[in-house]
């Protein structure tokens, strides 16, 4: 689930992902190949809560199936359920005074005190989410796979398809992969989607007019967007202890890119609000990333560090260092300390207000997510096998996310605001694999 960082990228194609689990599982001197061949299924299942301070609480189950059909073949089934609930930030800058805001759906309204955050606790979603994978040997050294993905919300469905080319080479020790996806969602928001920089329409929602104003705001019922991804990697076995990957990603998203749910203020020169109106961000966005893993196997841990750099046309640019230390206690378990850092430049077209004496731009987005910020999450994981031959793990992090003012004035009653207030949040997940 990635409720942490909005600019974290889709998940790299999950074959290539296996392909360094495998490996990993060599290198760190589990057993050869053969000697893992199991016919069962393998289930890997996880709860995960996820909480916000005042703001958004998500609850997701898991449950991963492996099995090996024949030499080397593979299927895996994913099936994920979130529920989310709790208030998000709808886009709007705190005031002075009490603001009065229309709920997303048309259907009454809601007020915010002086000094806070615009917070819209209406925010409610269920997903239900199903991947299935299926891997081959394709010829000696070559491995492919195929898989598909369905995902579905209230307002929200995805479809994708993937595919991925592992090629072995240097006595095994090396594997390029070559993968690609396509996804194609569709947007139903409750409320219809608004039309791009309209003001938001306040008043009696019990009037005989409202209907019809709310719904000259808004230009349709839904809109889509599709995405495509690209990805080549490398994957190194450096000697009986090291290994590492590199990966470089490209990404195409077309169509539908603006939260219908989000607003921006139109301040005047004092910083006090004049209007809310809808934003409007680009249909178009290209993305690449280049990522880089090392594994390195001690006497009694093992450590895992990666760092991704991200650019887009958006001129989003992002750092994303992670690492984790496996403490070996025993055979049986392990302690796991895990660290990352996130650092994100804002888009072109951030605003966190309009300035009513300013023109209208093309695109402007008050979202803090495409803003400029640094986020830092710290957390532990304990795991251990059981009798029965089965394992479970505990973690626990703690997640800050800190937004910060790229250079905006806060004019006027602005000025003494908290604008860019900090999220933090814990994560709490258990699993089990048998």
């Amino acid at each position: 689930m990635q409720l942490v960082d909005s600019q974290t990228e889709r998940n790299q194609t999950s074959n290539i992902a296996s392909a360094l689990g495998l490996a990993a599982c060599a290198l760190l001197g589990t057993a050869p190949a053969e000697a893992q061949i199991n016919k069962d299924w393998q289930f890997d299942t996880a709860v995960l809560y996820y909480g916000e301070t005042d703001r958004v609480m998500a609850t997701e189950a898991m449950i991963n199936a492996n099995k090996e059909f024949a030499d080397e073949h593979f299927l895996n089934l994913r099936l994920t359920l979130d529920t989310l609930t709790g208030a998000s930030a709808n886009g709007a800058v705190a005031q002075p005074n009490v603001q009065t805001f229309t709920r997303p759906s048309g259907n009454g309204q809601y007020d915010i005190q002086p000094g806070e955050t615009p917070l819209d606790d209406t925010f409610r979603d269920t997903r239900e989410q199903l991947n299935a994978q299926w891997t081959q040997p394709l010829a000696q050294d070559y491995t492919v796979s195929g898989g598909v993905h369905i995902s579905k919300e209230y307002d929200y469905l995805s479809l994708g398809v993937n595919g991925n080319l592992a090629i072995d080479f240097n006595k095994k020790n090396t594997t390029l992969s070559l993968g690609g996806s396509y996804f194609s969602d569709t947007f139903t928001p409750e409320g219809g989607i608004p039309k791009a920089f309209a003001s938001m329409p306040i008043g009696d929602s019990e009037s005989a007019v409202w209907d019809d104003t709310f719904n000259s705001t808004r230009r349709t019922d839904q809109d889509d967007k599709t995405t495509t991804d690209l990805l080549v990697g490398v994957t190194q076995i450096i000697n009986r202890r090291m290994l590492m990957q590199f990966n470089y990603s490209y990404s195409m998203v077309d169509g539908y890119q603006t939260d219908p749910f989000k607003v921006l203020s139109v301040v005047n020169n004092d910083g006090l609000t004049q209007d809310y109106q809808y934003e409007n961000r680009p249909d178009e966005r290209t993305k690449q990333s280049l990522y880089w893993q090392t594994k390195y196997h001690f006497d009694n841990s093992i450590v895992d560090l990666s760092y991704r750099y991200m650019w887009d046309d958006w001129e989003i640019t992002s750092h994303t260092v992670d690492s984790r230390w496996r403490l070996l206690l025993g055979d049986d378990s392990y302690l796991e300390p895990h660290f990352r850092y996130y650092q994100q430049s804002a888009a072109e077209f951030y605003q966190p207000f309009l300035n009513a004496a300013a023109p209208l731009p093309q695109f402007a987005s008050a979202d803090y997510r495409i803003g400029e910020m640094d986020t830092y999450t710290l957390g532990l994981e304990y795991g251990t096998k059981l009798s029965n031959g089965h394992s479970m793990s505990v973690r626990a992090e703690y997640y800050t996310q800190q937004p910060t003012n790229n250079g905006f004035e806060q004019p006027g009653a602005l000025a003494s605001l908290d604008l860019f207030p900090s999220v933090d949040a814990v994560v709490l997940q258990f699993s089990y694999s048998f």
